[in-house]
């Protein structure tokens, strides 16, 4: 039988009996509740009917007593005496009632052939034995019908009591009937069902524990029967799945792990918590580890606090704007820089199950720049003394010549002003840049109204913008806060920028310079509708000496130093560019 049908029918057996009880229990409550009050509404009629007779034979006997007699009153309560006589006859359907009142009838007839009697011998009616005798017998039947009609009361009131006991007995049979049949029926369900449930939970919990070969309950219900059934497909398919993979997985695990540790960085494995579970053997060297500290955190194992709240944001999945600084690591009596990165890693779309971090050790490049710097530094300056005098005996020299405007002696003179200067431009250039990279150059901050400066900017270029037919346009969301800045080094950056977009802009272009509020940045934009930058080129273009596009122009120092400039402010500069369609470099400045 289904479990479905089974069910059903146990709770409908239920339910059904317990309605019945209740039905039979309500209809004869009903049942005895009209009975016993018909039965008592006719007894106190009866009794109100006896009542009313004496009160009419008392006023009969008052009035044949009396010192006058008053015949028509006589009369009167005669005719009420057999009015309330015929009433009780005709209303009663109990024979013994209908018996005692057919001899108050009898005994009421007796009693008026005494009374008619002429009227002079009235005063000696009491002591007639006939008359005597005949008040007697019809007081004895009245007297005889209310001690009925009590009578009847008294046995409705016993019949219903008795009654009702036995309604309240059969009604605690009816409910131990019924506690008995659902225990029955619990019991049986909880036998049918509970039994082979105990003993799936058993063999879910030994295949948890790895083991497959399980022993199954059976069961005569058809559902349970097809749950166990599949539970043994499902089981028998699992043992089928660990034999043939298992062995696969390990394969890929040993060749996982091979992979990672013949990466040339070092690689650190963090789990959802952030806890160290792999190091690979070159980030092993490069921290000095001799094992995986895999019960401590990421900021524990390499002693860095700072590194915990970066280690969280990333692990809930927030990106890390800003490039991180170079990690100090002492490490086998020397120090060492390791540039790293830390990315999650996500399983389908937005769950985080670990993190990765990759490290590289920039000890010798980091040293290699310094030292490229310094030489930069020393060449720019040792470079610039000596173009400087060239350039002043250029200026002199230039001065004592007169040639013809149109000769070739001047066009060489005038190529010689503009290389001199280029070169000039260069060596500063490399100055600057060497200062930057050194930590050398220092800001000189103040506070600054960006929409001012934003607006002068635009105005400076609108005359050289117009030379080549481009629209140039300010849009700026006020109000824009007062920043801390050194306004020279910022409209460098913004002078370079709005340079570039000019060169490369078509004729008739559009140039939009926006500036606007971004949380607790600003965030300056200049928008071009040249040929855009290339997607191989985007990640170099501010990288020094590198040039992008066809319109190439100076040495590529111009990118890089604007780069150093906002970083330098503690802001961040980018470039969104697709080819083509033109290209926007923005900064953003912290408030």
């Amino acid at each position: 039988m289904r479990l479905r049908t089974r069910l059903f029918l146990s709770i409908s057996a239920l339910i059904t009996v317990a309605l019945v009880g209740l039905l039979l229990g309500l209809v004869s409550v009903m049942q005895m509740a009209g009975s016993q009050e018909q039965l008592i509404n006719r007894s106190f009629a009866t009794i109100d009917i006896s009542l009313r007779l004496r009160q009419h034979l008392g006023d009969q006997m008052v009035n044949l007593m009396g010192k006058d007699l008053d015949m028509p009153a006589l009369q009167d309560s005669q005719a009420k005496f057999l009015t309330a006589l015929e009433e009780g006859l005709d209303s009663e359907t109990d024979a013994e009632t209908r018996e005692h009142f057919q001899a108050i009838a009898a005994s009421y007839k007796t009693f008026l052939d005494v009374v008619r009697q002429p009227a002079s011998l009235r005063w000696s009616l009491l002591d007639d034995d006939d008359f005597s005798h005949s008040l007697d017998v019809l007081r004895t039947s009245m007297v005889a019908l209310q001690r009925h009609s009590l009578t009847v009361v008294g046995d409705a009131e016993g019949a219903a009591r008795d009654r009702a006991l036995l309604i309240a007995g059969l009604l605690g049979l009816l409910g131990i009937a019924v506690l008995l049949i659902g225990y029955i029926t619990a019991q049986g369900i909880s036998r049918r069902f509970g039994e082979p449930i105990d003993a799936l939970a058993k063999a879910a919990d030994q295949v948890g524990r790895g083991d497959f070969q399980v022993t199954l309950p059976l069961s005569p219900v058809n559902e349970m029967s097809a749950l166990i059934r599949r539970f043994g497909l499902m089981a028998e398919a699992l043992r089928a799945v660990k034999e043939t993979n298992v062995e696969k997985l390990l394969a890929e695990q040993q060749r996982l792990k091979a992979v990672l540790d013949s990466i040339d960085d070092g690689l650190l494995i963090l789990d959802r918590q952030g806890h160290v579970q792999h190091a690979n053997p070159v980030a092993q060297r490069q921290l000095s580890w001799s094992e995986t500290p895999a019960s401590l955190s990421l900021a524990q194992a390499l002693g860095r606090p700072e590194l915990e709240e970066v280690a969280q944001r990333v692990l809930r999945g927030e990106p890390l704007e800003d490039a991180p600084e170079d990690l100090k690591i002492e490490a086998d009596g020397e120090e060492r820089l390791l540039n790293w990165r830390l990315a999650p890693v996500v399983l389908g779309e937005s769950r985080v199950v670990g993190g990765v971090m990759v490290l590289r050790d920039v000890t010798e490049a980091r040293a290699f720049e310094r030292v490229r710097n310094e030489f930069v530094l020393r060449a720019s300056h040792e470079l610039r003394t000596p173009v400087t005098g060239m350039q002043m005996a250029f200026g002199l020299l230039n001065e004592r010549l007169h040639f013809d405007p149109e000769s070739r002696e001047a066009d060489l003179l005038k190529t010689m002003d503009e290389e001199m200067q280029r070169l000039v431009r260069l060596i500063n250039d490399l100055l600057d840049f060497s200062r930057y990279q050194s930590g050398v150059q220092a800001l000189v901050r103040e506070p600054c109204d960006l929409e001012e400066m934003l607006a002068a900017l635009c105005q400076r270029y609108q005359a050289h913008a117009g030379e080549h037919g481009i629209e140039l346009d300010l849009e700026v969301q006020p109000p824009l806060p007062r920043l801390q800045l050194d306004r020279l080094q910022i409209e460098r950056v913004l002078d370079n920028l709005v340079g570039n977009a000019i060169r490369h802009s078509p004729q008739g272009g559009h140039i939009r310079l926006q500036g606007r509020r971004h949380g607790e940045r600003v965030l300056v934009s200049v928008t071009d509708e040249g040929e855009g930058v290339p997607y191989s080129q985007q990640a170099r273009i501010f990288e020094p000496f590198v040039q992008v596009g066809h319109r190439k122009g100076g040495a590529g120092l111009g990118l890089a130093l604007c780069k150093e400039i906002v970083q330098l402010h503690g802001g961040r500069i980018g470039l969104y560019s697709r080819p083509g369609q033109g290209a926007q470099f923005y900064m953003t400045l912290p408030v």
